[in-house]
């Protein structure tokens, strides 16, 4: 990866393009999967989104290969499509980023007001 794309996101701008590009060919419901599934996963993104690239990439391959069986997306994914993101970032309650950025503002702020009042 050049520095540049790293800086911009144009590497990441090229490869979502790609994703959408493949997930237009497959079915409606399918379609909507795959919408439903982005939306569980992004709050689990990091500043950038690129910790997540290589779990779409997966999903949309399985999703792929599945259309190309014949299954329904029901067959493969379940009825708790929420569930199953779930389970690609670890599970119910998993910690995102913002979590982590919180926990470590308020620590500095618990730092800072123990040193004034001390």
């Amino acid at each position: 990866m050049k520095f540049w794309e790293n800086v911009t996101g144009s590497d990441l701008t090229r490869e979502w393009k790609g994703f959408e590009a493949r997930a237009k060919k497959l079915p409606t419901d399918y379609q909507a999967a795959w919408e439903q599934i982005k939306a569980d996963l992004m709050p689990q993104a990091d500043f950038s989104g690129r910790n997540l690239m290589p779990i779409l990439d997966g999903v949309l391959g399985l999703l792929e290969e599945s259309a190309a069986e014949g299954l329904s997306i029901q067959e493969v994914l379940g009825d708790d499509i929420g569930g199953f993101s779930s389970a690609l970032t670890g599970g119910e309650g998993a910690r995102t980023y913002r979590d982590k950025w919180r926990e470590q503002l308020n620590r500095d702020v618990a730092k800072k007001l123990g040193r004034l009042g001390g």
